[in-house]
């Protein structure tokens, strides 16, 4: 990933934060036709990735093979006329902004219906937290629950590097760095605030 040394990012709780929060990933690997690319979320547990897919999805079928995995954040469009020295100069163009960490490793394959029935119990615990009435895996039929189960496999990367790449304008000066927050305040579009947020993080002081 072409990353010039602003955007570099390597804070393991900056790029483990991003996962968490937005751990819907593409994940490439090289099958025997060539490159292919899957979509699917992931819980991320220590330095290890877990998932799982339908068991027809050819990565059903390739432990061991070596993968990259993409989480995207927030992202959107900057324009020039939010920066303060665009309105004294002129010399500013458009760009977007975005964050995104990239995991290399090599995929391990699980037929085991107890790891796949506590990742399941995982991830749905954690994304039904924010429900009324969350649901659980209990909640269906035993028979079902064991049915689905055979219907999968489970996936497990462990993360043997990891790099992130945040462009938030740390190439500009802070005052358009602040017209950029501003700026995306107040469009207010789909992922705006959030990345509003991430711009507004980064300003903190570094531990």
């Amino acid at each position: 990933m072409y990353t010039p040394k602003h955007f570099v990012e390597t804070r393991v709780e900056a790029l483990h934060g991003l996962i968490r929060a937005y751990p819907f990933a593409t994940l490439v690997t090289r099958a025997a036709d060539g490159l292919t690319a899957n979509h699917l979320p992931f819980e991320l547990v220590g330095e290890v990735l877990h998932g799982h897919v339908a068991r027809g999805n050819e990565l059903a079928q390739l432990d061991g093979a070596e993968v990259l995995l993409v989480f995207q954040g927030p992202d959107g469009y900057i324009s020039p006329n939010w920066y303060p020295s665009k309105h004294e100069t002129g010399r500013e163009v458009p760009t977007w902004n975005y964050a995104v960490v990239h995991v290399h490793g090599r995929l391990r394959v699980i037929d085991d219906a107890a790891w796949l029935r506590r990742l399941l119990e995982t991830l749905t615990d954690h994304h039904e937290a924010g429900q009324p009435q969350p649901w659980k895996i209990s909640d269906a039929p035993e028979d079902h629950i064991e049915k689905s189960l055979r219907a999968i496999v489970g996936l497990e990367v462990a993360v043997d590097r990891i790099e992130g790449k945040f462009k938030l304008s740390q190439n500009h000066p802070a005052r358009n760095r602040a017209g950029v927050v501003a700026g995306l305040r107040e469009r207010d579009g789909d992922g705006d605030v959030e990345l509003a947020a991430l711009m507004t993080q980064q300003e903190e002081p570094k531990p």
